[in-house]
């Protein structure tokens, strides 16, 4: 049988999220912990390979299980398998973060049963990234290391005014690290940048574009290749600063080659906040599109 799990995570304490011998990662993490749960070996399969030091708040997962040990999970209690595996991936995550009793930096917040025509990754129809930055030292809160301080005030409007041409579907060589083999050709949907009202929650963000608050990096696409939003972000940032002009991303855009110029931006204020799938009928359907437009190694 398979299952779905949403969790999210604070990317510092790990090497991201793919599983390598000896380091600290979210895949190796949690499938030790289901692995040990589950009393059998556990693969997952996931919608978004974060890199190193970067945030995830709406990360989804899948994995097969056998029905056997899905059934003994709730024990002796009235709860049910999903809830209690829940439980305990936390309670078993918690003893190995570092930080205060009871916290974890890797959160499981929900598993469900799904149909098995479900791919966490080839049956999403697109994933949405922010990218947090505090312009001007007012502006910077030494509680909050998922922010990227500069000293300057950025310009939001060149920069959204800079995005504009990088939307809908493009081939982005010159802003992703190439895999061999793999497609460089995606489909950008939404990328821009908002400033917060100064005091907001990130979630409680305005739309203002006047001083004072985090500037917010928005970007979502039907997937996302090796480290192109970071170097999305850092492009953008260039022309905010006035260190290029607004066309300059565009001209990196059409040029379609990786290049000494590209900028990418660190990792620690990039967050994955969400992945959308279509309605259940249609995963089949949406991965198999999704393999054949990208290549099972894009």
């Amino acid at each position: 049988m398979r299952i779905r799990i949403d969790l999210s995570y604070d990317g510092a304490g790990f090497h991201g999220w793919a599983a390598q011998p000896g380091l600290r990662t979210v895949q190796g993490v949690l499938e030790e912990a289901l692995s040990m749960v589950l009393q059998e070996p556990i693969v997952l399969t996931v919608a978004g390979r974060t890199d190193a030091g970067v945030h995830a708040a709406g990360q989804t997962a899948h994995f097969d299980v056998a029905e056997s040990a899905w059934a003994r999970l709730p024990g002796r209690s009235d709860r049910e398998p999903g809830e209690s595996l829940v439980r305990k991936l936390n309670a078993i995550t918690a003893r190995g973060a570092d930080g205060p009793p009871g916290y974890t930096d890797v959160v499981v917040k929900r598993a469900i049963e799904v149909s098995s025509d479900f791919d966490a990754r080839f049956s999403a129809l697109w994933r949405s990234y922010s990218y947090r930055i505090a312009d001007g030292v007012a502006n910077w809160d030494p509680r909050r290391s998922d922010v990227l301080w500069l000293e300057s005030e950025l310009d939001v409007d060149a920069m959204n005014r800079a995005a504009q041409p990088l939307l809908g579907e493009h081939d982005f060589l010159s802003f992703c690290k190439p895999r061999e083999g793999a497609s460089t050709v995606r489909t950008l949907l939404d990328l821009g940048f908002r400033r917060e009202s100064a005091g907001s929650a990130a979630g409680g963000a305005s739309c203002e574009t006047g001083g004072g608050g985090l500037i917010v990096g928005y970007a979502k696409g039907d997937a996302f290749c090796h480290s192109q939003v970071r170097t999305l972000m850092g492009t953008l940032i260039e022309v905010g600063r006035g260190a290029r002009s607004e066309d300059w991303p565009a001209h990196r855009l059409a040029e379609a080659a990786r290049t000494g110029e590209v900028i990418v931006a660190p990792a620690h204020p990039l967050t994955l906040e969400e992945v959308g799938y279509p309605d259940p009928a249609n995963y089949a359907q949406q991965a198999r599109a999704a393999r054949r437009y990208r290549g099972n190694r894009g």
